[in-house]
């Protein structure tokens, strides 16, 4: 996997009148709906749970039960399918999915927030439902990738969907155990395999797009790939995933380590002071140093070391510190270059980065036992509630208009139909 992920958008072009938006503009390419919609949902999950827990109590996955569920698989999964579709695109010539079957998965989508939230007499009909358009969902985003990565040839990634497929699975067997028992221990074994899972994404994402857009971005700044690295980064998070499931705590911990500890190495070996006036950068470094530390806390809950043996370290030291801190980076800094806008953070994109990691660091300090707990948990919330708010307000009136030069979401490779493979 080494040619992997990498988004190569058009330059920029000096700034035409806006056009009206459409919706074939808004169903081009699976970034535009879906990075809205992830963090759209991801902004609301939070409100939820922190201000109106009342109204997640009454369907079949209450409490934190929903909020452990659509942290993960409603913001963050939603977020890497879009960039996966997107980026799919890319590195093989074959447009992943548009238009009405682009419609037809954000569809599936929206029942399943939908439903997990209906009450009452209706609520186990309602939450069968969801389960199986969130499954369909995560069905077509991997069926979509395999697809186009299968025609194009392009063997160097055919784990890629493995990994999409591999989030569907975990939340089936997450959803299977709400339906029948409702263990506790259980879902949260599911939950951190999949945390690990899209951390191995998240890790596969980063390590290729940063180097390329910080080479871009900063004149003779050049980065290495650590594809060497990578790949033992890879390999050291699948094994812990395989050993957390297996029962083996110490080789989980072992390799959750060696994970962290090459995501650490990384991000100081691309140079960060290089990139410390560039905000759509240092973001991107943050949210890679976020996720290698997140994982040195999970190999510390998975040996069960004091107070870090609570399933809530892990999860918000990799979800809110690590996944969130990147995805703020990546969906503004993507969005920005498929969009065919400058490259350039304004005053709201940068106070959207600072306060998603003010939040992180907030919702982190909440888990101490402390007299500030409270009043964190609800700062740490209205910082990203405005922080996604933010970038909702920055960007839905973009992602809804086509590219203002005008020009169709093209992929830099095109197939052509009854070639031998991908020709420029």
């Amino acid at each position: 996997m080494t040619e992997l992920l990498r988004i190569q958008e058009p330059a920029s072009a000096p700034k035409p009148p806006e056009l009206a938006p459409s919706w074939r503009a808004f169903l081009e390419l699976g970034f535009r709906p879906m990075y809205l919609m992830g963090c759209l949902w991801g902004m609301a999950g939070v409100l939820l749970w922190v201000w109106l827990p009342q109204m997640l109590m009454a369907g079949r996955m209450p409490g934190v039960m929903w909020h452990a569920h659509e942290m993960m698989w409603g913001f963050a999964a939603t977020i890497a399918s879009g960039f996966l579709l997107t980026a799919g695109s890319n590195w093989t010539g074959i447009t992943t999915l548009q238009g009405r079957w682009l419609a037809a998965l954000c569809g599936l989508w929206m029942a399943a927030r939908i439903g997990f939230l209906v009450p009452g007499a209706a609520a186990d009909a309602a939450f069968a439902i969801a389960a199986l358009c969130e499954l369909g969902f995560f069905a077509g985003v991997a069926a979509a990738l395999t697809r186009a990565i299968v025609k194009s040839r392009n063997r160097r990634n055919y784990g890629v969907p493995v990994l999409a497929l591999g989030l569907g699975v975990f939340d089936a067997l997450y959803l299977y155990t709400v339906w029948r028992s409702g263990d506790y221990a259980l879902l949260m074994g599911y939950l951190m395999a999949a945390l690990l899972c899209m951390a191995v994404i998240a890790l596969l994402i980063a390590r290729r797009v940063i180097p390329f857009f910080a080479s871009r971005a900063v004149a003779g700044l050049e980065l290495p790939m650590h594809t060497r690295s990578g790949q033992w980064q890879i390999a050291a998070g699948v094994l812990a995933i395989g050993c957390l499931l297996a029962g083996w705590a110490a080789g989980a911990a072992l390799f959750l380590v060696a994970a962290g500890l090459l995501a650490l190495w990384q991000v100081l070996v691309w140079r960060p002071w290089a990139v410390r006036r560039v905000p759509l950068l240092w973001i991107l470094y943050a949210g890679h140093a976020a996720m290698g530390a997140g994982l040195l806390v999970a190999a510390a809950y998975v040996l069960g070391l004091g107070w870090l043996a609570r399933t809530a370290w892990p999860a918000h030291a990799i979800g809110a510190g690590g996944f969130a801190t990147l995805i703020i980076g990546m969906v503004t800094r993507t969005a920005l270059g498929h969009l065919g806008r400058p490259l350039h953070a304004d005053r709201s994109m940068v106070t959207a980065f600072v306060l998603v990691m003010i939040a992180a660091g907030l919702r982190l300090a909440a888990l101490l036992p402390t007299a500030a707990t409270l009043p964190m948990l609800h700062a740490a919330a209205a910082a990203w509630t405005v922080a996604f708010g933010l970038y909702l307000w920055r960007f839905f009136p973009l992602m809804i208009r086509p590219r203002p030069d005008r020009r169709p979401q093209r992929m830099p490779w095109a197939w052509r139909r009854g070639s031998t493979g991908v020709e420029r």
